[in-house]
């Protein structure tokens, strides 16, 4: 198994934010996505991707043409997506991903979580060559062979495919999810769920009592309205 693989394992085992905040995130992800490319989802693969994930994290249908309808609108205000770099305790880097209507906000919040946590909140590009960004995609694991789909779609820029208890998990750059995603939906293969991470080149092992205190930060930013994801390149010891 590759990065990709362990990335996800780590991500599984920590317990992630409520209901209300994924619900809250995807919401965004709708607005952005009918700003951009307008409310049918045949005629627009980003709202598309963000419907399959709406799906797959149970929210109720109407929240959903709700969301579409009221980003429809045109005095409703789009979200910027703004990358925030720095170091939490002890050298463990740290990225957040946000949508905000308000920056002059976003950052005043997100700089007093570093400093109330003993974290330093750094400059654009500070931390982010440390990531490599990747796109995912879910697919059912009935009726498939992993080995396959990882030889079929090679050619596709997959580099990394495997199994879990949900289905199977096809991992690739960031720069080929519209690629990816065109290929699947043109072998009719049911994408459950898409998305992209930022995967950490390397990790650092801390003792238990220093992962709390970057847990402590990591939870104090996701928490925040604006906050749509956090990644850190500590090493998780359970």
């Amino acid at each position: 198994m590759g990065r990709a693989f362990e990335f996800r394992k780590a991500r599984k085992m920590k317990r992630w934010t409520a209901m209300a905040k994924i619900f809250t995130r995807i919401g965004k992800d709708i607005v952005m996505a009918v700003k951009e490319g307008g409310p049918d989802p045949d005629n627009n693969s980003r709202l598309r991707a963000v419907i399959q994930n709406a799906k797959a994290a149970n929210m109720p249908k109407d929240n959903v043409e709700r969301a579409i309808k009221k980003a429809s609108d045109k005095a409703t205000e789009n979200f910027r997506e703004v990358l925030f770099e720095g170091y939490a305790p002890h050298g463990i880097a740290i990225l957040v991903e946000t949508a905000t209507d308000n920056n002059n906000r976003t950052v005043a919040n997100v700089r007093s979580y570093f400093n109330k946590c003993n974290g330093n909140l750094g400059n654009s590009g500070s931390v982010e060559f440390m990531f490599d960004r990747s796109c995912n995609f879910r697919i059912p694991a009935e009726g498939m062979d992993v080995e396959e789909m990882e030889l079929e779609f090679i050619d596709h820029g997959v580099e990394e495919v495997f199994e879990d208890e949900d289905g199977i998990l096809l991992y690739a750059p960031f720069e080929n999810f519209g690629f990816i995603q065109k290929e699947l939906e043109k072998r009719s293969i049911e994408i459950i769920s898409s998305g992209f991470d930022r995967i950490p080149q390397i990790t650092k092992q801390l003792l238990a009592d220093q992962q709390e205190e970057v847990l402590k930060l990591i939870e104090k930013i996701e928490q925040d309205d604006d906050v749509q994801y956090v990644y850190h390149a500590m090493d998780i010891q359970q």
